[in-house]
């Protein structure tokens, strides 16, 4: 901004200073020009008073001293020379003054001025003053360039004058966007200071107070998930524990199974409150709370969860991971949670057999959710929180996926629209067999 502020000041400083140096210097040097004439008239009219009519009978004439540097002379109406210096014969200005009239123009290298003597309303004589025209362009040049430096003056005042302008403009600005980085990097507090400049300072003030109601949205959401998540876990713990009383004291066959599920389905749901609570806490990459599990045996327990309920939907439910390197761990709950969120979403919403399969991408696995359905909404907006309605309950569920994949480094996205497929991309290491945070991935 700074540059562009000094572009734009020298700029406009160098049009004003050619739209008013060039017709000043064209003025000096007709100035000058038409001075050195009336300088030359002046002589020749001095020189003119002093010629008696008795000269041209060889009656002596004495003529003034003449202009500095050039010449005077008297010439008869033969265009003889009778006294002073000046060429022989007489010239053409010479001639000219002949008819009567003054006489102002140039001869060759000289400005010349012409005056006629009169007698008796008769042309007796010409008066010649001259002088070198060299002469009159040196002042003319000396002139231009003492107007050549007073713009060159003009101009670098200009340029110091708009540096400071650009420095005292763009000060503020890069202030505030100093302010806006810190705000990106997570710093809330950040707030921007007056600069004195009425336009920059409204800009700062919306800015501020943006930042508080923002600040002010962010903490009400954090303290409502916080809030929210320790409710939920007080009750789930006082849930589990007295199932696993049950368990313990319960020797009924029948009964046991069904405490045993409900036991998994609260510890499960304790994990998800895990999960959620630690995405509102921050929406960098960290390393989640649940620890890792090995594909095939995340693999099975899907399965295991979900097959009674498409079971009881007439479908089909196929978790294929023999492909799954046998040493590779990823995190189970957030991983099951965006298997799970898919597996509802299917269910609901997609039709036919559902299919879970794993490929070795050989640095990442792809976690593949497929059915028999199709999706009718537009792809691009598929993720958005909070839209329904399109055929695949584009509600919280995808966005949430979405945010718990991005959490580990990895990717979620609509690979096919029929059959409709989604797809987990978790990048791996397969030397410590743990996820490799923060590090992308190519999705072939």
């Amino acid at each position: 901004m700074r540059q562009r502020v000094v572009r734009v000041a020298l700029t406009a400083a160098l049009v004003a200073v050619v739209l008013l140096a060039v017709p000043l210097a064209l003025a000096i040097r007709s100035s000058l020009y038409a001075d050195q004439r009336d300088t030359l008239e002046r002589s020749a009219l001095a020189a003119a008073v002093r010629v008696s009519p008795d000269f041209v009978t060889g009656d002596p004439v004495e003529l003034p001293a003449p202009p500095a540097g050039g010449r005077l002379g008297l010439y008869d109406p033969q265009l003889r020379l009778r006294a002073g210096s000046g060429p022989r014969p007489g010239d053409t200005p010479v001639r000219q003054a002949l008819g009567g009239a003054a006489v102002r123009g140039r001869a060759g290298a000289d400005l010349v001025v012409t005056v006629p003597v009169s007698h008796a309303e008769k042309v007796i004589g010409v008066v010649r003053a001259s002088t070198p025209a060299a002469a009159v362009r040196d002042r003319v040049l000396v002139a231009w360039t003492l107007l050549l430096g007073v713009a060159a003056l003009a101009l670098a005042v200009a340029v110091l004058v708009a540096r400071r302008q650009a420095r005292a403009l763009a000060a503020p600005l890069e202030d505030l966007s100093r302010h806006c980085r810190a705000v990106t990097e997570g710093d809330l507090t950040a707030r921007a200071a007056p600069s004195g400049i009425a336009e920059i300072d409204q800009v700062a003030r919306t800015h501020n107070d943006m930042l508080h109601s923002l600040s002010e949205l962010l903490r009400h959401e954090r303290d409502f998930t916080a809030n929210a998540s320790h409710q939920l876990r007080t009750p789930l713990t006082g849930l589990q524990l007295a199932l696993e009383a049950g368990l313990a004291q319960d020797d009924d066959t029948r009964l046991r199974p069904v405490l045993a599920e409900a036991l998994a389905t609260t510890e499960r749901l304790h994990h998800t409150v895990e999960e959620v609570l630690r995405l509102s806490r921050s929406r960098e990459t960290v390393r989640p709370t649940a620890g890792t599990v090995a594909v095939r045996q995340l693999l099975r327990e899907t399965e295991e969860r979900w097959h009674g309920l498409f079971a009881q939907d007439g479908r089909r439910l196929e978790c294929a991971g023999q492909d799954a390197p046998a040493d590779v761990r990823v995190p189970g709950g957030p991983v099951s949670e965006v298997l799970g969120i898919l597996l509802d979403n299917a269910r609901v919403h997609g039709r036919g057999t559902v299919r879970v399969t794993v490929r070795d991408l050989e640095d990442a696995l792809a976690f593949d959710v497929s059915d028999e359905g199709a999706v009718t909404g537009e792809p691009s907006r598929l993720f958005d929180r909070g839209r329904t309605g399109d055929g695949r309950g584009t509600g919280i569920g995808l966005a949430l996926a979405r945010d718990l994949a991005v959490s580990l480094g990895g990717r979620f996205s609509l690979t096919r629209r029929h059959p409709t497929t989604f797809t987990l991309l978790l990048p791996v290491d397969q030397d410590e067999t743990e996820m490799v945070r923060g590090r992308p991935v190519d999705v072939t």
